[in-house]
């Protein structure tokens, strides 16, 4: 089996020459936004799923600013299918955009791009999860993460936060079980826990 850890380094090379190539973080400035890296690449824990995570904040969010910020991106002729989700009226007050954009050699990669409003509930959670998560890794608990994302088939659609809490806190190391972790822990929703 090849080093989970050249995996990992690797797509995390993938990912960061894909942030660069869609100019994403100067799109969402020039409306006025902060924006932050969240997720699996921020803490190093990004396997075989191909995703990039974005909070992305304005003190006023409007649809036109989001849809003008996504309609750059769109020019990009890599970025080859956009999707949206207005929850600006839940308790997420939130644009949520999803791209998905073709590397170089063919493969798609999603884009998560969660527009918040400024001071809203989770102004700044996922930041906090994310520093958390990356202080508390250790060798031997990144390394049953990157195991446990590599073995997961591809057909499953399993969030980050599953891995981190299974490992961190309550000790999972196989596969076997981490589906019964997950049996035993249904989502719900979002899921709010920082280790």
């Amino acid at each position: 089996m090849e080093n989970i850890l050249e995996i990992a380094r690797r797509n995390q090379q993938k990912a960061w020459e894909i942030v660069e190539k869609t100019n994403i973080i100067p799109i969402w400035e020039s409306i006025g936004a902060r924006i932050n890296m969240v997720g699996s690449l921020r803490t190093g824990l990004l396997m075989k799923h191909r995703d990039i995570d974005f909070h992305i904040y304005t003190s006023s969010l409007t649809l036109a600013d989001s849809f003008r910020a996504m309609a750059e991106l769109a020019e990009n002729t890599s970025v080859k299918k956009i999707e949206c989700a207005n929850l600006l009226h839940t308790v997420e007050e939130c644009v949520e955009w999803h791209a998905w954009y073709q590397d170089t050699e063919g493969e798609l990669w999603q884009i998560d791009m969660i527009h918040i409003r400024e001071n809203s509930r989770y102004d700044g959670y996922f930041e906090k999860v994310a520093e958390r998560i990356s202080a508390v890794l250790t060798d031997e608990t990144k390394r049953a993460i990157l195991n446990l994302k590599y073995e997961t088939p591809d057909t499953e659609k399993i969030m980050g936060v599953e891995y981190y809490q299974a490992v961190i806190r309550d000790g999972v190391r196989s596969y076997p079980e981490f589906e019964e972790w997950r049996r035993l822990h249904p989502v719900t929703g979002v899921i709010e826990w920082i280790p």
